[in-house]
């Protein structure tokens, strides 16, 4: 839907960021499945059913990468076509602190296992405390970059 400027409508704009809010609904939900699988994995120990927690790593990395493709794209048109290097500027952000958040996660992760594996070893506990702490300042961060997303998403051009 070209106008006569040759620029594409804002209806295609908003379109392409309400795309952008099913994605990150989808990561979000993601990163439910990922939780609860773990969470069934720790309940597997001591003797770990790895196999299963593999092939669910696989399938969430499958996922956020599918999702990860398709912000960038997102990205690229909000830059390119719609001349909106703000709104770019803020995924660029929100990706970067995403791929924080997934590092996190697996670190917490590893540190609940840990933590399982070592009830007696307060090292472990300490660890899962801090990774926790870190998380929930990422999440902070990742809350701000969308408030700052949706308000210049929303402001007339």
């Amino acid at each position: 839907m070209l106008l006569q400027h040759g620029k594409l409508a804002p209806t295609d704009l908003k379109n392409l960021v309400r795309r952008f809010y099913v994605l990150q609904a989808e990561r979000v939900e993601a990163y439910k499945l990922f939780e609860e699988g773990h969470e069934a994995y720790l309940r597997t120990g001591p003797h770990y059913d790895f196999e299963h927690y593999k092939q669910l790593v696989h399938e969430i990395t499958k996922a956020f990468c599918g999702i990860s493709n398709e912000v960038l794209q997102i990205k690229e048109q909000l830059h390119q076509d719609f001349d909106r290097p703000d709104l770019s500027e803020h995924i660029d952000k929100l990706q970067i602190k995403e791929k924080e958040k997934l590092e996190l996660t697996a670190k917490l992760q590893l540190a609940k296992q840990n933590a399982q594996d070592h009830p007696e070893d307060e090292d472990f506990q300490e660890k899962v405390r801090e990774i926790k702490q870190d998380i929930i300042k990422n999440a902070a961060a990742l809350s701000e970059i969308l408030q700052d997303f949706k308000y210049d998403s929303e402001e007339p051009e």
